[in-house]
């Protein structure tokens, strides 16, 4: 995982010239990984799809690259909760990881924190991003939820 500013700058240069997102330092989502589950433990690993699993929580760059994961929660979990719970979200919140201080977002005077891009699963924090809701939604809220 990245741990020193010039690293977070690189990836959060990357994200706004790639993707046209500014203040952006990773991508975040869950995977679930096809298991057999262990002797005993019930319905523990059984997931939304069927099956038996352990997920896979994962932060990539702008390049699709990971920096960050986490593994082994069960399958059972939503990704919320497994990132509710990781180790993943421990470092960001605590700042261990010395993300950039907030900058003003290009052609603008708004200053913005560094964020994680999650999807609609995730909850709203100071360092995590979700897309707007589907319904009403204004033209640069799509074009938000695009990038």
């Amino acid at each position: 995982m990245p741990n020193t500013y010039e690293e977070w700058t690189t990836i959060a240069n990357r994200f706004s010239t790639e993707w046209q997102f500014p203040n952006c330092i990773g991508a975040l989502d869950g995977k679930h990984i096809n298991m057999f589950p262990p002797k005993n433990s019930g319905s523990l690993y059984y997931n939304y799809k069927a099956g038996f699993s352990i997920v896979l929580m994962a932060l990539v760059d702008a390049d699709y690259k990971f920096v960050g994961v986490d593994i082994g929660a069960n399958g059972k979990c939503s990704d919320s909760g497994v990132w509710n719970q990781s180790g993943l979200r421990q470092v960001f919140e605590t700042n261990k990881v010395r993300i950039l201080n907030p900058t003003t977002l290009p052609n603008s005077t708004i200053v913005s924190p560094y964020v994680i891009i999650a999807d609609s699963d995730f909850q709203l924090e100071p360092f995590v991003v979700r897309p707007f809701g589907e319904k009403n939604i204004t033209p640069s809220q799509r074009v938000f939820n695009y990038r």
